[in-house]
């Protein structure tokens, strides 16, 4: 397989583990991994280069995710999938940070069942040739994991343009530290999970749940930062929906991810951790 043959594939092999692993740098860390694999492939072996290297990708995925599941288990405070530009998004629902943390309850196979045929197309004959398990095998891991996403999705979808009126009215209360404000496009039961590990001097929180605690929380945080013309805030399309994303001296250093009823604010995501702020492309 030529190098211009498998640079034609990354996209979909970053796509692939990106969704498995929800980190682009580990997702950057396989395709590595699969590159180096087909470096020492028997050429005469690879019939089909897309199913060789969806297959590789994939087993190594299932690998480094039962490692990645144990330390995410003791990882302190909330973990938050890798925020991740998405400007040719693939898939809009799949990429998204809440369908992400979804996944993460899966366990690596339903996880990769689920993808391969959902999101992919993969038929189960395929799946069943990718994972080496049966194609009944297949369909049991696919409708165990769809009935568990099922459960789980939330009950409303919003429209891009609701989206993006809330959360344009969100940033702009919290800009002023406007509690009566930030409270009036918040749900009742609004939750906000941060994520800030790895974050010098960094405190780390419980998700915090309910209207009023949520609008005080970021009234007082807005409160404490020093004026700074360096800071330059925007709204940009992170993981296929429009967010709120901080950068100072260039760097990025928050991104802020919400969820809505179709009215208000339902969930908030907050990523502080510097690791998962490349903000790397992912389709």
């Amino acid at each position: 397989m030529e190098d211009d043959e498998f640079e034609r594939h990354r996209p979909l092999l970053m796509g692939i583990a990106y969704r498995m692993l929800g980190s682009s740098a580990e997702a950057e860390d396989a395709v590595q991994d699969a590159w180096l694999r087909l470096g020492s492939a028997d050429p005469a072996a690879i019939v089909d280069a897309r199913a060789w290297l969806s297959t590789t990708i994939m087993r190594i995925c299932i690998d480094r995710l039962k490692s990645a599941r144990a330390r995410r288990e003791t990882y302190p405070g909330t973990w938050l999938p890798e925020p991740v530009l998405t400007t040719t998004p693939l898939d809009f629902e799949s990429i998204q940070l809440g369908f992400l943390v979804l996944l993460e309850r899966l366990d690596p196979k339903e996880r990769a069942v689920f993808l391969l045929h959902k999101v992919f197309d993969y038929t189960h004959a395929e799946i069943a040739e990718t994972l080496d398990i049966s194609e009944a095998a297949s369909r049991q891991l696919l409708h165990r994991a769809s009935e568990h996403v099922a459960a789980n999705r939330p009950r409303f979808k919003a429209s891009r343009e609701t989206h993006q009126r809330l959360l344009s009215a969100f940033m702009a209360a919290a800009s002023q530290g406007d509690v009566a404000a930030i409270s009036s496009v918040l749900a009742e039961d609004v939750v906000l999970y941060g994520d800030n590990a790895g974050k010098p001097g960094a405190v780390i929180r419980p998700p915090l749940v309910g209207r009023e605690k949520v609008a005080r929380f970021f009234a007082a945080r807005i409160a404490k930062w020093p004026p700074s013309p360096a800071l330059d805030v925007e709204v940009t399309d992170v993981n296929g929906w429009p967010a709120i994303v901080g950068r100072s001296g260039g760097a990025v250093t928050f991104v802020i991810n919400i969820e809505t009823d179709g009215t208000k604010i339902a969930t908030i995501r907050s990523v502080l951790s510097p690791q998962k702020l490349a903000l790397r492309h992912v389709s």
